[in-house]
């Protein structure tokens, strides 16, 4: 059998380009795994530099490098361990979303509160 070792893999121009760690991980253009209860806590991240904590159930996720444009698309879901089982729970997004950032509220049952255990995937 045959292999191939790369570090980065690039299209026939030159202009995009991948590592293999990016493909690894599903290439998604972002993904941050964070606590949102008292000081947030980032537990994984890719291109994901920092969460700024904006209050009750509000935070900015903060890119490590930019995106090329603000037309990415943002995916939430979140967790909240010793709460009732039929909370109602849901995001939104709260900061208009630029290159560099973009804010999301977590909603439970209709009022901003903060979460223990939220995950954001970006995909471009």
């Amino acid at each position: 059998m045959s292999e191939i070792r790369v570090t980065t893999l690039k299209d026939t121009s030159g202009g995009n380009s991948s590592t293999t760690a990016q493909i690894a991980s599903g290439r998604a253009k972002a993904f941050v795994n964070f606590n949102g209860i008292s000081t947030v806590a980032i537990r994984a991240n890719f291109n994901v530099n920092s969460i700024t904590d904006r209050g009750a159930g509000e935070y900015t996720v903060n890119f490590t490098t930019a995106l090329s444009d603000a037309n990415y698309c943002v995916t939430v879901g979140s967790q909240n361990f010793g709460t009732n089982t039929n909370t109602a729970n849901n995001f939104h997004q709260n900061v208009e979303a630029t290159t560099s950032s973009f804010g999301i509220q977590h909603v439970e049952n209709s009022v901003a509160a903060d979460c223990g255990f939220i995950m954001v995937s970006v995909h471009r």
